[in-house]
């Protein structure tokens, strides 16, 4: 679970910085999310570092358009959860597009120009709407739940047998 910080600098920001805790207080809560990802069969990778993903969002928006929205997403969580990479940067954004299959200078356009920047200025209006502070956040009527959940956590939310909204060990 990552909170969500449109400020983040595209150059990214460490942890401890983001979360105002000391280096061992981030290594334990990447280890307990870790720990959950594993349980839940989900890469997740030993880091210190959050990246700003405004633009991956906006050239998320196109990839969807353009039908390849879910494959965009799924290779965006893999290179940002299980590599690390800052999705911030043009290089990793591009670099989507063609594992996508999408036209380079199409993307390079839509990141030049920024054509869906109110689109996605009014996902985070809506996000700040519904008080959701953190990815991923599961909303079903007036439950919540955050964080990387299971099969189990997720059908209890429709039915409203929810554990608590946050995972284990955060």
């Amino acid at each position: 679970m990552f909170p969500l910080h449109p400020e983040t600098p595209y150059e990214g920001s460490l942890l401890e910085d983001l979360f105002n805790v000391s280096d061992a207080e981030v290594s334990k809560m990447i280890a307990n999310l870790k720990k959950t990802a594993n349980r839940l069969g989900l890469p997740f990778a030993e880091r210190h570092m959050t990246y700003n993903s405004r633009l991956a969002q906006e050239l998320g928006k196109w990839a969807e358009e353009k039908g390849k929205g879910k494959e965009f997403h799924h290779h965006a969580f893999r290179l940002y959860f299980e590599h690390g990479k800052n999705i911030a940067q043009r290089s990793v954004l591009l670099e989507l597009a063609e594992r996508c299959e999408l036209p380079q200078d199409e993307a390079i356009q839509i990141l030049q120009n920024r054509p869906y920047r109110e689109a996605v200025d009014r996902d985070w209006q809506r996000s700040r709407d519904k008080r959701i502070q953190a990815v991923p956040s599961f909303i079903y009527g007036d439950q919540t739940l955050v964080g990387a959940q299971s099969y189990e956590n997720l059908a209890g939310l429709i039915t409203g047998k929810a554990p608590s909204p946050f995972p284990p060990g955060f």
